[in-house]
């Protein structure tokens, strides 16, 4: 594993990154380094890690699998 210029080994850290790049870097102009923050805060707190399907919830977001853990526990 991360061997110095070959990235196989990181294909999943790699993947992420040129996702993210195309879909919120690429195109964008910034003036300030808050609003850069702001924005890359937003993706991963946002959508990222919120709404994001996952295989391992069986295709759900998080916030999906946990509502229906919830309506699971009180039925």
């Amino acid at each position: 594993m991360s061997r110095k210029g070959d990235c196989w080994d990181n294909g999943v850290a790699e993947s992420f990154f040129g996702t993210f790049k195309i879909k919120l870097i690429f195109g964008a102009t910034y003036f300030r380094r808050a609003d850069t923050k702001r924005d890359i805060v937003d993706y991963f707190e946002m959508f990222y890690s919120s709404r994001r399907r996952r295989l391992s919830l069986g295709y759900m977001n998080p916030m999906e699998f946990e509502k229906q853990q919830y309506w699971k526990k009180a039925a």
